[in-house]
């Protein structure tokens, strides 16, 4: 039985980024980059006025000023401002040669062609946004491991880039074994009931767009072995739930290593989710989490999650965490690591009723889960805590 800590290394060391491939920037949604970007162009491309008003020099602030022209954004248009001179200029525009600042409409008096500039707080270069001055050419624009979001894209867009190199997305299959487990919309009988594993990691490995496809089988070592063989036939990672503990009916490790998949780690010296098993068939990846609902998801968030994140070219896979306070004092019964269902109230952690492993209402309105080294017996009040945020609570 290993540490949180090995498995953790562990995953790391054996999860390679997927294979790359050339994307239109508008196909390219939450990919991440595989190589850096360099930019061909300046940001700004050109000196251009930030606010709508007045361009001219600075040196002729305390002057009235002869208003000569007019320069709206996309004029390219060569406009010689002399001292005394100004123009009329518009967010966006570019910014004539012989002019260094730019004066906000608001704070100038106009009459005719007749300006005076009213902002003495106004200094050189003012509401200019200059050449260069967010990117330079040549420059590293986006570096490779950025996730491509909204932003990205639209800063991408700016430099004039049409294509980029990504990692390619995962294909994944769930199999949730156990004979016990019915459909939704099932009339359970006696020892039945509604199999709900399924549902809640499709919607945890919803947000990943990857192909995914799901299935649920019966507590029978010949069935499993079959849908073992086929999920590693056609997909890129494998994730079981159930059969993976020391029951009599429990074959899902037996058909693993039957199918050559080899054992990377199985049991980690942590609560919930001791039964974890990790594996590797060449390039595919092979996580068998427990059949209890709430330990499968805080193995799924605490491993599968930083897996996927790994084979999409993520530099940073791990659910980000924060160092709180505890809220009242806690004492840990067993010699493993803990991952305990938290809220976070008035900047401190509370953890939830309902820690066991099937628990999954707790689950449900948890912000994250709070990490209890296996080595720490006590935490007392207001003593800090690790605590991970889950994803849909990182903003």
């Amino acid at each position: 039985m290993i540490s949180v800590e090995t498995a953790k290394e562990l995953i790391v060391k054996n999860i390679q980024p997927n294979s790359t491939s050339i994307k239109s920037l508008n196909s390219s949604l939450n990919h991440y980059l595989a190589n850096d970007v360099i930019s061909d162009v300046d940001i700004p491309l050109f000196n251009q006025s930030a606010m709508d008003g007045y361009a001219f020099k600075f040196s002729d602030k305390q002057l009235t000023l002869k208003v000569i022209d007019e320069i709206a954004a996309g004029d390219t248009k060569w406009v010689d401002v002399k001292n005394g001179e100004a123009v009329r200029i518009f967010t966006g525009s570019k910014l004539p040669e012989s002019c260094d600042t730019v004066v906000m409409q608001e704070l100038t008096e106009r009459n005719g062609n007749e300006l005076i500039v009213k902002d003495e707080g106004l200094k050189f270069q003012g509401n200019v946004r200059l050449k260069g001055n967010q990117l330079k050419k040549g420059a590293v624009a986006l570096k490779k491991g950025t996730k491509l979001t909204p932003a990205a894209i639209g800063f991408l867009a700016t430099l004039g880039i049409e294509k980029v190199s990504v990692y390619e997305k995962p294909s994944v299959a769930i199999l949730a074994t156990g004979s016990e487990l019915m459909p939704l919309g099932s009339s359970l009988k006696e020892g039945q009931i509604f199999e709900s594993n399924t549902h809640m990691l499709n919607a945890a490995i919803n947000p990943f767009d990857v192909k995914l496809e799901i299935n649920v089988i019966k507590d029978d070592l010949n069935t499993t072995k079959i849908a073992i063989k086929s999920a590693l036939d056609k997909f890129d990672i494998v994730i079981l739930s159930g059969g993976i503990s020391v029951g009599d009916y429990d074959f899902v490790k037996e058909c693993l290593l039957e199918n050559e998949v080899k054992e990377v780690f199985h049991k980690i010296k942590q609560k919930p989710g001791k039964p974890l098993f990790f594996g590797k068939k060449g390039n595919k990846l092979v996580f068998a989490l427990p059949g209890n609902p709430a330990a499968a998801l805080s193995c799924f968030y605490m491993y599968v999650f930083p897996a996927l994140q790994l084979t999409l070219g993520n530099l940073n896979p791990f659910l980000p965490s924060l160092q709180l306070p505890l809220a009242e004092k806690f004492i840990k019964k067993e010699g493993r690591a803990v991952f305990l269902k938290s809220v976070i109230q008035n900047n401190k952690v509370e953890l939830l009723k309902g820690q066991d492993s099937d628990a999954l209402q707790s689950f449900a309105i948890a912000h994250g889960l709070t990490y209890i080294p296996s080595e720490k017996d006590v935490v007392e009040q207001n003593e800090l805590v690790e605590f991970y945020l889950l994803p849909q609570y990182v903003v």
